[in-house]
């Protein structure tokens, strides 16, 4: 039995708010008490159970991000499974859908057996997505309701667009009869001709085209035009140009089933990056002007963006010291997701600390159907236990990549504890 002591509870679920003692029973969540209870004393009094004191520290379900890369299987030098969780847990994580450009692809049961058997054994809740089309090519849809059977939580190619319009009427159609959500990589690859880097000013000064904001704008203007006539639900991944969080917000006014998640680094970050960091700035969708910073912020203020995940991508150390052109895209963010969110988003103004989290726990969890993201006596006994204020130094990851840009950097938000299930899987 696990006891948690004069933290300050904030629930995203109930919007509950206060100084509360917690008691963890077999993985679920048996009381939530004022302090002083004489229920919670007798458990105190009993020295077998575990006691944490949280006194002047934030407690807050386990945070969800359903948007990672753990590489495996396929790419285990990049990050694994094990590694990921760690990474997670570190950040505070408790639950988290791998995505499917693995080797070999999200588009078999025997791939989703092997991840989720996998995930079983890090602690925390890993879950999986299933492949829209077969070998992530675009031109034949998998069999979904074998995914779903064997535990696919969404469908998503992401890291390609799927650029066939009647194939992606089609996978609307099926995801609406089984109720799963689209999530989409909004990237026209006939628009780019040098991907990771913002069409603009810093491209010209590195010699390069870039990726233009049209490539992202135009395929978001298509698939909310194919949901409003299926009726699907699809979400707009890693969303990056001003006129996409636009052309949802107008979308959501005519009841269309569109959601939005922003990355952290696509609300913290220009492309000025770039040119401070090199292919540690570079990612798909690109970093862009601040103009397009400044509406993601919007979008997540108004409620336009739902979600904040962190698109995690690890890279090795030697594919991210090639070229501008020739490094792949893709940042890791497990880590430094909420102190990001809290230095950028809450500390900033436009954001209560509690509509932060709610991005980061109950809104992602209710889109993917999901049993996370809320507290309650009787729910699972996921929780982060956190110091807003406190600073702490990024100064090395447990992910087996570094590339990221706030690797060095000093953050707010320490991370004191990460339980899941009723188990202490990160402690600082």
């Amino acid at each position: 039995m696990l006891i948690i002591r004069n933290g300050f509870l904030i629930d995203p679920g109930s919007e509950v708010s206060g100084v509360k003692d917690i008691v963890i029973d077999n993985g679920k969540i048996t009381t939530i008490a004022d302090p002083g209870s004489d229920h919670v004393a007798d458990l105190l009094n009993d020295g077998r159970n575990e006691v944490i004191d949280a006194s002047g520290l934030i407690v807050t379900a386990g945070l969800v991000d359903a948007h990672v890369h753990f590489r495996d299987p396929g790419a285990t030098y990049k990050e694994d499974i094990y590694t990921g969780a760690e990474a997670a847990k570190r950040g505070g994580f408790t639950t988290v859908v791998m995505m499917g450009n693995t080797n070999p692809h999200m588009d078999n049961v025997d791939t989703l057996k092997y991840v989720l058997d996998k995930g079983k054994e890090t602690g925390i809740n890993v879950y999986t997505c299933g492949n829209v089309t077969k070998d992530m090519e675009g031109k034949e849809l998998t069999d979904m309701s074998k995914l779903i059977e064997a535990g696919a939580v969404l469908f998503t190619d992401d890291g390609k667009p799927i650029t066939d319009a009647k194939l992606m009427e089609r996978a609307c159609e099926k995801a609406c009869k089984y109720d799963k959500v689209i999530s989409l990589h909004e990237e026209d690859p006939a628009y780019i001709s040098d991907n990771g880097i913002n069409a603009g000013v810093v491209a010209k000064k590195l010699g390069i085209k870039g990726s233009p904001r049209d490539a992202e704008i135009v395929m978001v203007k298509r698939d909310i035009e194919i949901a409003e006539r299926t009726g699907a639900k699809i979400t707009v991944q890693h969303i990056s140009a001003a006129e996409s969080v636009e052309l949802i917000r107008e979308a959501k006014k005519r009841g269309v089933l569109v959601y939005a998640e922003a990355t952290p680094h696509h609300f913290t970050l220009t492309e000025e990056a770039v040119l401070e960091h090199g292919t540690l700035a570079k990612m798909n969708p690109p970093l862009r002007l601040e103009s397009d910073r400044q509406a993601i912020i919007q979008g997540l203020k108004d409620g336009t963006i739902e979600t904040i995940a962190t698109d995690h991508a690890p890279h090795s150390k030697e594919e991210k010291e090639r070229q501008i052109t020739a490094a792949p895209s893709g940042i890791t963010g497990l880590e430094t997701s909420l102190s990001l969110g809290i230095r950028e988003i809450v500390d900033k103004g436009y954001m209560s600390l509690l509509g932060l989290l709610k991005k980061m726990t109950i809104n992602p969890a209710k889109i993917y159907g999901l049993d996370a993201g809320e507290v309650k006596e009787g729910g699972r006994g996921d929780l982060v236990i956190f110091s807003k204020d406190e600073m702490w130094t990024f100064d090395k990851s447990v992910s087996k990549a570094t590339n990221t840009p706030f690797l060095g950097e000093t953050l707010p938000g320490k991370i004191y504890y990460t339980i899941c299930g009723g188990e202490i899987v990160y402690k600082a």
